[in-house]
């Protein structure tokens, strides 16, 4: 739900009633992951999507049903080998589906609406629903802050509002969506429940070193795929908002310095382009050590090289340089800045979704990864 928090955001605020649908749990190819919402209005319109197309139909009919009769549903799409036509899973995955009612007056609806507050304003939060489990359980909500603080609750047990307000803090301490599964009384006594977590976190960063025409592609391309992008190079006559104008911040500064002082975390991807080993070298030396997603480097083969043994000359590791990326991106034989950012991104996603970077044509690689199988901040070899 909280990937669509802006547009639910402005219904809310034109106090517009709404239920929503969340894919709560994927299996096989399904097409969304956990999170991935559809919206429907009291008016029929529409926002999100769940499937990609596959199921959009018959989510939207029961979006409307939910709202005409104020009860949560869960419901479990798959692929039909008896009927095509059946409403179903082309791709051949299977996802479960929670509706939930958001009207005036549903004791879900300020909890929800707090949670789409937070999201469209980048605070972080967790929403957490319950989504199986006893009828008068399901679609209650509770809302946790960043310090473990929370709002709401599922009005059965004081333990059971405790216990999922610290789990779904370490799910949101790690950015991740996903469920739990818990005793309806806080602990493993009592009936069943799962409890979806989705949290929301402010966008990863992405920090482009060196104010080229290839990072002006780079900046394009990292805003389109949500992250907060910045631009720093110690040339002021280059670094300007002229130059760059969809970046989030522009940095005049040496980079190894503004590196120093910034705040960075394991979701953040440093793409080095100056190649240029004053700049390089103490701005490597230093990326190759902190705890972050992504670190490229920018260059030819044999800059590649002499890089690497003026890395190994001050004192950076064997172990340390195995977490660059260089020459950085996939091997797309890119020409172009805009293609050359292409080849930068796609390196990124692989990188970020555990992809392989071949291509899916023959191959016998899933298409759709398990996020959970993917380590936070995974770094790859050496390109």
């Amino acid at each position: 739900m909280l990937d669509i928090a802006d547009e639910l955001n402005r219904w809310v605020e034109q106090g517009r009633d709404f239920a929503v649908a969340t894919v709560v749990a994927v299996g096989g190819s399904a097409p969304r992951l956990p999170g991935a919402a559809l919206a429907v209005d009291a008016d029929g319109t529409a926002i999100g999507s769940v499937s990609g197309g596959c199921v959009e139909g018959a989510v939207y009919d029961l979006c409307q049903q939910a709202l005409a009769d104020g009860e949560p549903v869960l419901e479990r799409f798959g692929y039909s080998d008896d009927d095509a036509f059946a409403v179903g899973l082309t791709c051949g995955g299977v996802i479960d589906i929670l509706v939930t009612p958001v009207r005036a007056g549903d004791p879900v609806r300020p909890v929800v609406t707090a949670g789409l507050r937070a999201a469209a304003s980048g605070t972080a939060a967790a929403l957490a629903r319950v989504v199986r489990g006893p009828a008068e359980l399901v679609g209650h909500a509770l809302l946790v802050g960043p310090d473990g603080s929370y709002d709401g609750g599922f009005g059965a047990h004081p333990e059971l509002d405790r216990t999922v307000a610290a789990e779904a803090a370490a799910f949101l301490d790690a950015g991740r969506t996903g469920t739990l599964e818990i005793g309806e009384q806080g602990s493993r006594c009592g009936a069943p429940l799962t409890v979806l977590v989705e949290a929301s976190v402010p966008p990863p960063r992405m920090i482009v070193f060196g104010a080229i025409d290839f990072a002006s592609a780079l900046v394009r391309i990292g805003r389109f795929l949500g992250y907060r992008v910045t631009v720093c190079d110690a040339r002021p006559v280059f670094a300007t908002r002229n130059r760059f104008p969809e970046a989030d911040e522009i940095v005049v500064d040496w980079p190894h310095r503004y590196l120093e002082r910034t705040r960075v975390d394991a979701r953040t991807v440093l793409c080095v382009l100056t190649h240029d080993a004053k700049f390089d070298v103490p701005l490597l030396r230093l990326a190759l050590r902190l705890p972050v997603a992504y670190v490229g480097a920018m260059g030819s083969r044999r800059t590649h090289l002499d890089r690497n043994a003026r890395l190994r000359e001050v004192g950076v590791t064997e172990l340390e340089l195995a977490r660059l990326r260089s020459p950085i991106g996939l091997d797309l034989g890119a020409r172009t800045p805009e293609e050359t950012a292409l080849s930068i991104a796609a390196e990124i996603v692989a990188n970020r979704r555990g992809g392989s970077g071949v291509a899916l044509t023959g191959a016998h690689t899933p298409i759709h990864h398990d996020p959970a199988s993917v380590p936070a901040g995974r770094i790859g070899s050496v390109a």
